[in-house]
């Protein structure tokens, strides 16, 4: 290779965003030419510096991770990101290649497999980390959640009763118990607390 590969990296993290750097600056073939510490300031850069990969973390202020790597696919549908996480459930996983990013990896893998992973996505390719894989295909046959019933289980998670979601999403609290039981259904959940459980936990809803 001629030039190295020109990677933008963002984490709210310094030490983190350290860390990364030193890691893929090691390497011949790669040069960190960016650095930032949410996703507002990440697309000033990116616009600034057009790098050949971009290494973002899910959670940042400002702006998330998903929000950010849309935005620079809506400008930009050749850009090739990387989304750093510590989140393995399935639905962050879907959003963000939904969102347009190329590869998804733990944090906790980045110092064995990073590097192999951003030649990877800068060749081309679209890369899920292995320790994750797995998860993602045990729940791809599996039932999905509608928009209403993603939308109840996020107030539930909130602690509303079945009876103030009702009032809130003005449906009649039997309508609300009905989905309920379809929501347990599909997540294969014992109760309630177990359904909210599962989902924060495979990123079906979040909590801010």
């Amino acid at each position: 290779m001629d030039q190295p590969i020109r990677i933008l990296v963002i984490d709210d993290h310094p030490l983190m965003r350290d860390g990364i750097a030193l890691l893929l600056n090691q390497q011949p073939d790669m040069r960190v030419v960016g650095e930032a510490g949410d996703g507002a300031e990440a697309l000033v850069q990116f616009r600034a510096l057009r790098p050949d990969v971009i290494l973002v973390d899910l959670q940042m202020p400002n702006m998330d991770g998903h929000e950010f790597a849309r935005s620079v696919h809506a400008e930009d549908p050749t850009a090739k990101m990387i989304m750093l996480t510590t989140f393995r459930g399935d639905m962050h996983v879907f959003h963000a290649f939904a969102a347009g990013v190329s590869g998804y990896m733990l944090k906790d893998m980045m110092r064995k497999d990073l590097v192999n992973m951003v030649r990877d996505v800068f060749s081309g390719r679209r890369v899920l980390s292995t320790e994750i894989a797995g998860d993602v295909m045990s729940h791809l046959s599996g039932q999905r959640l509608s928009e209403r019933e993603v939308e109840i289980l996020r107030l539930v998670a909130l602690g509303n009763s079945n009876k103030a979601v009702g009032k809130i999403l003005t449906l009649g609290e039997a309508t609300v118990k009905t989905h309920m039981r379809s929501i347990m259904s599909k997540l294969d959940a014992n109760d309630r607390t177990h359904a909210v459980t599962i989902a924060l936990k495979r990123g079906i809803i979040t909590i801010d």
